[in-house]
């Protein structure tokens, strides 16, 4: 099942690396790509969403605008402190129009996922969208 705005799998954001009170970052799980998350310049930069319970995930798909390269990681326990990693992709880049990345995460078991923005086409990112394919 894929689920567009993550909020009915009980899913929210625990951290991000930076905030801005006009794109804070829970707009990255209110399934509109029209709402998002700015960084504040500076790599690495990173969010971490937590699900309710232990979640079976297949596949997610990132909205974005000046990503280069993200990382993935998960974690299975009910605290957000130890990661492993998951994948990695390079994103391409997209002048003037949404970055739209579908990334496999071979039905891996996790409590939160963490997404690392390691680089980026210019010194702000935005994340407009995270979905969930369970």
């Amino acid at each position: 099942m894929f689920d567009s705005s993550l909020s009915s799998l009980g899913a929210k954001i625990v951290v991000a690396s930076s905030s801005d009170e006009n794109h804070p970052p829970e707009n990255i799980t209110d399934g509109n790509t029209k709402t998002f998350w700015m960084s504040t310049g500076m790599f690495p930069q990173e969010f971490i969403i937590c699900f309710a319970e232990p979640t079976k995930i297949s596949a997610v798909t990132v909205d974005s605008y000046n990503v280069k390269h993200l990382k993935i990681e998960k974690n299975a326990s009910q605290n957000a402190s130890q990661f492993e990693s998951v994948t990695e992709k390079e994103f391409e880049h997209t002048d003037g129009h949404l970055q739209s990345n579908a990334i496999s995460l071979n039905g891996s078991t996790a409590t939160h996922l963490r997404f690392i923005i390691t680089s980026g086409y210019d010194h702000f990112v935005s994340v407009h969208r995270v979905g969930v394919q369970t």
